[in-house]
């Protein structure tokens, strides 16, 4: 099979390509650095020309309101393009919880991603996984003052980034889920425990406290972010990444 995968040089798009291809596929990596630009829709219908499959891991370069109009947008021309070019499955990776937290613009923006999928004329497969292993670092960075971390209670369920890419990579592979596929890590820790552990095994001189009120993820209620029965379980464990 052929994959067009738009936004294919990122961390779970690079692994994607790579698993594809090692499958015996072929699958190409397509973003700005190769003159694809969803926005604006240069070389999008290029990029998807002849591909069986299209799998879209772009990203909005904001958090805020402005992620509204990329997803739309983007959703909206990748769409028109794999319609016109006969693309018979449209794979988008996404959030789990996304459409349970409308206080945070990013969230309602992968929702309205979803809801373009959903109701455009490509089958489609979405998959949902929690927070990525790799951003812990960020989120600590973000609620940093000085050698003080704030953090909130909120559940959350890392994932390994390999975890992601294999699910995306499987889903894109088979046939068409016209549904979700929901993917999360093995451990469930409070953000401001997770703060901890992270610090204990690789220590720089801050500490964690607890503040309900701080940070992006003060916004989310109960475990909204965290999977349910349903979901895949991935086997890669928190600490086990860490070291």
């Amino acid at each position: 099979m052929k994959f067009a995968v738009i936004g294919g040089t990122g961390l779970i798009g690079s692994q994607v390509v790579k698993k594809l291809n090692a499958a015996g596929h072929e699958a190409v990596p397509h973003s700005m650095s190769t003159g694809v630009d969803v926005i604006t829709g240069q070389g999008v219908e290029e990029a998807v020309a002849g591909a069986d499959v299209m799998v879209n891991l772009t990203n909005s370069p904001t958090f805020d309101d402005a992620s509204l109009a990329f997803f739309q947008t983007s959703m909206e021309n990748l769409l028109a393009a794999g319609q016109k070019c006969g693309v018979g499955h449209a794979v988008i990776l996404s959030i789990v919880g996304t459409d349970q937290v409308p206080g945070l613009a990013y969230y309602r923006a992968k929702a309205l991603q979803e809801d373009i999928l959903k109701a455009g004329p490509v089958p489609y497969s979405i998959v949902r996984a929690t927070q990525f292993m790799e951003f812990v670092a960020a989120v600590l960075s973000w609620t940093t003052e000085g050698d003080v971390v704030r953090l909130p209670t909120t559940p959350i369920q890392p994932i390994a980034a390999q975890d992601v890419s294999d699910a995306v990579a499987e889903v894109a592979a088979g046939t068409p889920l016209n549904g979700t596929l929901h993917v999360g890590g093995p451990d469930v820790f409070p953000l401001d425990d997770l703060g901890r552990i992270t610090l204990n095994a690789r220590p720089d001189g801050r500490s964690v406290v607890t503040d309900g009120t701080a940070g992006m993820f003060a916004a989310v209620s109960g475990d909204v972010l965290t999977t349910k029965d349903d979901a895949r379980i991935a086997p890669t464990h928190y600490t086990d990444w860490l070291s």
